[in-house]
């Protein structure tokens, strides 16, 4: 083997070799990007159920928050009404205790003028009685 033998040789050696990393390299870029896609697959199927799961999440506290709004909106009621029947109670109590209160003052003030008319008259049948008996003693 001379030495251009030896050249062609190392050429066409060097040729395959290079045909051979080219085919590696390129396989090799095609296996990353498979398993690029594959994982950027997986990351949007991760995030598309984390989308969905929010969702319902949302969703559920949007009702739970609805149902107790409602709840307390009822009691609520019940309560101001409870609190309502309290307020008229008490008014009428205290219409009725006003009443009777008028009442009395009402039946004081008659006993009482009652009261002066019969010490007026006492005082008048005794001055009557005086005026009589004084002049009778002079």
């Amino acid at each position: 083997m001379d030495e251009i033998d030896f050249k062609r040789l190392l050429d066409a050696s060097t040729e395959q070799t290079q045909r051979l990393i080219e085919a590696s390299a390129a396989e090799t870029q095609r296996r990353i990007e498979a398993e690029l896609q594959l994982r950027f697959d997986q990351v949007d199927a991760t995030a598309a159920d984390l989308r969905n799961h929010i969702d319902t999440t949302a969703v559920d506290l949007r009702n739970h928050i609805d149902t107790t709004a409602a709840d307390l909106r009822l009691h609520f009621d019940i309560a101001a009404e409870g609190v309502r029947n309290d307020v008229k109670l008490v008014a009428e109590k205290v219409t009725m205790v006003d009443e009777r209160l008028t009442r009395e003052a009402a039946d004081i003030r008659a006993e009482m003028r009652q009261g002066f008319a019969d010490t007026q008259a006492m005082i008048r049948a005794t001055r009557t009685e005086l005026d009589r008996r004084v002049p009778a003693l002079e």
